[in-house]
């Protein structure tokens, strides 16, 4: 490898670098050293995948630093030439190097905030660009920032501009979709001696009020705010429907019955809201609701029917899994062979364990019922979670 080095050949190189054997390492370790001395524009491209992935290795600390420090002799072209291309984490460790080499002018770091395709990249930009806009009073590019559509970014810039004193343009994303942002956002209305409760509520109370206004005083507002909320229920949109939902939730002030109306709603995303509110009052439903669910020709329905069947017992958790590993959706199968799997080693292993065996309740015709599922299930279950459930199903049948 190292008297004819080729870039095929650098991931072993590398590799040796942190080999356990100590002549093995200390010989790959000069190479390195030494290749990535000569001409690191060439070397790095080639062992940097490798090295990153050996970071966090017991010896694999020399081979990053000999990178790191090869990068401080590139210069900016092709430093900017190998940022161009790599894996995402190729790029988080060149732009940080760069950001502390100073090839990243501000306009750049604005660019690349308001840009780039990493989230990581994106959010170390937008805290180098807002540090150097705040130490040279540039609330422009603040501003510019702050109506980003990364939240990541939103947030960052805004407490740049907390920082230069303009709390009045901060308090105008009270209503913003970012939880980040909204809190921002109070802090700079409390310090002006605005009731960020009382503008939720006036605005949640318009004909098509904004979702961060919802998401707000679900977090700043009391079960007392839920007469306001109840009438978003019957919204034409969608989003407004499941954010009211969601926010009725987190004011602990769900009525069942009045949101088990919208549990057949015509949008996936209020019917997941509706079962993640359900869930937790599922007995106090019509017990052959979530069965009606479970065999609803609409996925989310059948997902939302097993999530409320979910924790009521051995007997209707069985059941379930059973019917939702044969669903033709591949989530709801999954999820159905895994709870069935769980709940026949529980029995078979329960012997070795300290918790109980669980114990499976049923009549004669349940019995039959769950027997005539388990036979149907068993190519998808597997051999041995099917030969564990007809064991458990035998010991299991009333009068055996």
């Amino acid at each position: 490898m190292l008297v004819r080095p080729g870039p095929e050949m650098m991931p072993f190189l590398v590799l040796r670098a942190g080999d356990w054997v100590t002549p093995v390492r200390e010989r790959a370790r000069a190479g390195l050293a030494m290749l990535l001395s000569e001409d690191p524009g060439a070397w790095i491209p080639a062992v940097l995948p490798t090295v990153l992935r050996l970071d966090e290795r017991l010896r694999g600390g020399f081979a990053v630093n000999q990178v790191r420090a090869a990068m401080f002799a590139l210069t900016a072209q092709v430093w900017r030439g190998l940022l161009g291309s790599g894996s995402p984490r190729e790029r988080r460790f060149l732009f940080r190097t760069g950001l502390a080499q100073g090839w990243l002018p501000l306009p750049d770091l604005v660019v690349n905030a308001l840009t780039d395709r990493d989230v990581v990249v994106r959010s170390v930009a937008a805290e180098a660009a807002c540090r150097e806009a705040v130490w040279t009073r540039r609330p422009d590019v603040l501003r510019r920032l702050a109506r980003s559509t990364r939240r990541e970014v939103r947030v960052v810039a805004l407490t740049g501009l907390v920082r230069g004193g303009h709390d009045g343009e901060v308090a105008a994303y009270l209503d913003d979709d970012a939880p980040l942002v909204r809190a921002v956002a109070r802090d700079a209305a409390r310090r002006l001696g605005m009731d960020a409760r009382e503008h939720y509520r006036h605005v949640v109370g318009i004909d098509d009020p904004a979702l961060g206004a919802i998401a707000g005083l679900s977090e700043i507002g009391s079960a007392a705010d839920a007469a306001l909320l109840r009438p978003l229920l019957a919204h034409p949109s969608a989003r407004v429907r499941a954010q009211a939902v969601r926010a009725l939730r987190l004011l602990d002030a769900v009525v069942a019955a009045e949101l088990a109306a919208l549990v057949r709603d015509p949008s996936p995303a209020v019917v997941r809201e509706v079962a993640t509110a359900l869930r937790p009052l599922a007995a106090t439903l019509p017990p052959d609701l979530p069965w009606e669910l479970l065999a609803d020709t609409r996925v989310e329905l059948r997902r939302a029917g097993y999530r409320l069947l979910h924790g009521r017992g051995t007997d209707v958790g069985l059941r379930a899994g059973l019917i939702a590993a044969l669903d033709v959706d591949p989530r709801l199968a999954e999820r159905g062979r895994a709870d069935v799997t769980r709940l026949a080693r529980d029995y078979e292993r329960a012997a070795w364990r300290f918790t109980p065996r669980p114990e499976l309740r049923v009549s004669g015709a349940e019995h039959a019922d769950l027997s005539a599922l388990a036979a149907r299930a068993a190519s998808t279950l597997g051999q041995e979670t099917s030969e564990q459930l007809v064991e458990w199903l035998t010991a299991a049948r009333p009068g055996g």
